[in-house]
């Protein structure tokens, strides 16, 4: 074994100790979930014991850790996922007028989607039904815009927010002028 090796392993201990306080977990919480004694996790955590490939592997699923995160030799440091207003994704040919940037990430697509809309005055998004149970969140950042779900209408101005069934044909349609909105979909 390395000094590097032997420095991972003694990293070890705090690393799994951190990781269970993070997700607010007792020694007892871990145990139910690891199926690892409660007495065992401590000793690990103490550094009174090395634990075996099997019995970190438990610890690590429970703890909804990355098993090769937990072994770097190095502390992931915070990172943050930039994506420049340049390289947003973009969809022009959806509806009349309108510009749709998705901001959520493509994992996400189908379970919670986030979007910035812009339609042009006159300008609307026609959108069949989604998946049974889909919901719509849309904010008005600018200008006016009508919000119909099946059969219901709301006008939004400015500021306005409406919570809407997706699961039937909806519609987002620009007031008397340019409007941009924030969307976001939930179970599509």
């Amino acid at each position: 074994m390395t000094d590097s090796d032997n420095a991972i392993l003694n990293q070890l201990p705090a690393r799994l100790k951190d990781a269970r306080r993070e997700q607010g977990l007792s020694l007892d919480a871990v145990a139910r979930l690891s199926g690892v004694s409660r007495s065992m996790v401590s000793q690990i955590e103490r550094g009174e014991s090395s634990p075996t490939i099997a019995t970190l592997w438990n610890l690590t699923r429970a703890l909804q850790v990355d098993f090769a995160g937990l072994l770097d030799g190095a502390p992931s440091a915070p990172q943050i996922e930039t994506l420049r207003a340049a390289d947003v994704p973009t969809i022009d040919n959806l509806g009349s007028g309108c510009r749709i940037r998705i901001l959520s990430p493509p994992e996400e697509a189908g379970k919670h989607e986030v979007y910035e809309i812009t339609i042009a005055n006159g300008g609307s998004l026609d959108s069949q039904p989604h998946t049974r149970g889909a919901r719509e969140h849309l904010t008005v950042i600018e200008g006016s815009v009508t919000v119909t779900s099946g059969e219901a209408n709301s006008v939004l101005q400015a500021g306005d927010t409406a919570r809407y069934a997706a699961d039937v044909p909806h519609r987002i349609a620009a007031n008397g002028g340019d409007v941009r909105v924030f969307l976001v979909v939930q179970d599509a």
